[in-house]
C-alpha cells in the first residue's frame, strides 16, 4: 500500500517529506514522513537516535503541518 493509498484511504495528506507533529505522548513531537507500507506512514522523529522510522496509523494523534510536504 503505497503514499498514494494512505493518502486515498485516509483523506489525509501524507507525502514523503512531509512534516507532522504527533501528540500521542506526553509531549507533542515533530517528524518527517519517509514512508508508506501497508498502510502505516513510516516517520522519523527530531531527535530520534536510532535511524529507522517508527510507523505510524495516518490518523491516530498525527497533525499535518501545511506548506511543509515536498513532492514525490
Amino acid at each position: 500500500m503505497s503514499m498514494d493509498w494512505v493518502r486515498k484511504r485516509y483523506g489525509v495528506p501524507a507525502k514523503r517529506g512531509g512534516r507532522v507533529i504527533y501528540s500521542g505522548g506526553k509531549t507533542p513531537e515533530y517528524g518527517t514522513i519517509m514512508s508508506a507500507r501497508d498502510g502505516r506512514l513510516y516517520i522519523r522523529l527530531d531527535g530520534m537516535e536510532y535511524t529507522h522510522p517508527l510507523p505510524f496509523h495516518p490518523t491516530w494523534e498525527l497533525h499535518y503541518l501545511e506548506g511543509a510536504n515536498h513532492d514525490r
